[in-house]
């Protein structure tokens, strides 16, 4: 049976005790690894499981999925993935491919940044289409994500955004000359982030993640040192939430009070936040 277990958001010890029983006893542990990251590094994860760990990159994940399919309609395999199994669709695919060989599957849940944001004390029934923020380049800025955030805005609803990582990605230039070199690894900061909004905002025209727009940057989500940020976007174009992983969320008007003064505590600066959050309840 191939098993997708959810390893939750900070460390080792966030797995469940059923996705951790599923590790121990299975022929092969892989751990996806370009989706997202844990803040600890293999050799703890492998020291607390009791077990080796393979790495699976995009390249094995996408391309190469016979191998973590092999034998697994006789024998048990363990994927491993950082949050919840299903929280990108490349694991969705894996199952798919796993059906078409007659592989049983079975997924053990576990949180995910999509249910860790209540940490801000926005409520959860009041986000809307969750979007992600790639890097741009000097002649590639995509912006489809913006029409999402404008339907969200339409109805009040807060944005969730993630933000890009960039591990084992191959270098342009080398790949061209016939060579396979790896970039070093890259995580979108919460400011490199809010820039890149403005910027399209600015460009698009609509208000709906200009410079006063409110929003929240969270980084480590679930880990002792998990910072919170609240202000417009451009006090968060200049914030430090150091180490990744960082996410953005942009505040809707449909709010509650208690939204308010939970978020409020976490503000760059009270004043600025008190009539940002007035003019997003206007909008």
């Amino acid at each position: 049976m191939l098993h997708l277990i959810g390893l939750g958001l900070a460390d080792e010890t966030d797995i469940t005790v059923k996705g951790l029983e599923i590790v121990k006893k299975a022929e092969r542990v892989y751990l996806e690894s370009y989706t997202a990251i844990l803040l600890v590094d293999q050799e703890k994860l492998e020291a607390f499981y009791g077990r080796s760990v393979i790495i699976a990159d995009r390249e094995m994940v996408e391309s190469a999925s016979d191998s973590i399919l092999a034998d697994a309609d006789k024998v048990d395999v363990a994927f491993l993935v950082v949050g919840d199994p299903f929280g990108a669709t490349t694991h969705t695919d894996l199952v798919l491919r796993a059906r078409e060989l007659n592989i049983p599957t079975n997924a053990v849940p576990n949180a995910s940044i999509m249910t860790g944001v209540g940490c801000t004390g926005l409520q959860l029934y009041n986000f809307g289409q969750t979007i992600s923020m790639v890097f741009f380049t000097d002649n590639w800025r995509p912006a489809s994500w913006y029409d999402r955030i404008v339907e969200n805005a339409a109805i009040g609803l807060h944005t969730l955004v993630l933000l890009d990582i960039k591990v084992k990605e191959p270098n342009l230039n080398m790949l061209a000359r016939g060579k396979v070199v790896y970039e070093p690894p890259r995580y979108m900061s919460v400011a490199q982030c809010a820039q890149q909004m403005i910027e399209i905002d600015e460009e698009r025209g609509k208000g709906v993640c200009g410079k006063d727009a409110l929003a929240v940057g969270v980084a480590r989500v679930g880990a002792s040192d998990q910072k919170i940020v609240a202000g417009t976007l451009e006090q968060l174009s200049q914030a430090d939430l150091g180490k990744p992983l960082h996410s953005l969320v942009l505040v809707g008007r449909n709010t509650h009070d208690l939204e308010r003064d939970y978020l409020r505590a976490f503000a760059v600066e009270p004043a600025t936040f008190d009539a940002a959050w007035e003019k997003a309840r206007q909008q």
